[in-house]
């Protein structure tokens, strides 16, 4: 049974169904459609605070948990490699009619996301990046995501994964803005979920570290021509501002990086300036949504 929080959070979605797997959509607002994608150890439930900023400020925002994560479906046998979670999303759009749409990313959901503006880059409005990694090839996992991607310690540790301790971590590289008892517990729930974080750990274990796979989302940002801008927080011990932030410059030929407050899970200390950046962007990208 999970928390009333938990609970309280999927009163508030929906269930859709893409290819025989179920996953859970929140849909905040009216306007433009804004796609919000999660990373790891995180789900849907990490724009909770940006989705009504958004609806605030005339969007749709929108958000979903992967598979694997959250409250979505969990099968052992998904593929969970960041092409397949891409080709999902593709797919889960399609039953949401998003036909264009304003796109958010952060952590894996980064390369996820730019795998997705490579398939359908003519629905995507507008791109805004936060915290990722996009030059994947030379990229090594920080310590405290290695460790879940080697066989039987992540296990250990998703076994020994507390409330209290997912706190204490949230707390030192996630968060600045302490978070609360009832969010902790939330964020281990939604991690944790019917299978006890097995899904996490298969998709920690299925990263494309690639050079051909850093090529194809290269060639795909590279090729998409409409506004993107990168929003970044400050504090973030793991990806870096002026290493990362500057990579990011680099491959979306950006000029700014605009600093925010927070760590690495910045939607919880700057959800109101992430979601002014995404709706100032969205006034200066073309008009003609179908």
């Amino acid at each position: 049974m999970y928390s009333t929080t938990v609970q309280d959070w999927a009163a508030r979605s929906r269930s859709v169904s893409v290819a025989g797997v179920a996953t859970r959509v929140w849909d905040v607002g009216q306007g433009d459609p804004v796609l919000c994608i999660h990373g790891v150890p995180a789900s849907a439930y990490l724009y909770r605070k940006v989705l009504p900023e958004l609806a605030a400020r005339g969007l749709r925002g929108i958000t979903f948990d992967l598979p694997g994560l959250g409250l979505a479906d969990r099968p052992v046998d998904f593929d969970y490699s960041w092409t397949s979670l891409s080709a999902y999303i593709e797919k889960l759009c399609a039953q949401l009619n998003l036909t264009r749409f304003h796109l958010v990313v952060h952590d894996i959901g980064g390369p996820i996301g730019f795998d997705l503006l490579r398939r359908i880059p003519a629905r995507v409005a507008s791109l805004t990046v936060l915290n990722t990694m996009i030059y994947v090839s030379s990229f090594v996992p920080p310590h405290g995501m290695q460790f879940f991607r080697i066989p039987g310690i992540g296990e250990g540790i998703m076994a020994l994964l507390s409330p209290r301790l997912l706190r204490i971590g949230m707390n030192l590289v996630g968060v600045e803005a302490k978070l609360s008892h009832n969010d902790a517990v939330a964020y281990t729930e939604l991690l944790k979920g019917t299978d006890q974080g097995k899904s996490f750990l298969r998709i920690m274990r299925s990263f494309e570290l690639t050079p051909e796979f850093e090529a194809r989302i290269l060639a795909g940002l590279q090729a998409y021509s409409g506004p993107r801008q990168i929003v970044w927080s400050r504090g973030d011990s793991a990806l870096r501002p002026t290493t990362f932030g500057d990579k990011a410059k680099k491959a979306l030929a950006c000029d700014t990086l605009q600093l925010v407050a927070g760590k690495h899970f910045l939607q919880e200390d700057a959800y109101a300036e992430i979601a002014a950046a995404i709706a100032n962007q969205a006034k200066t990208g073309p008009g003609n949504w179908t």
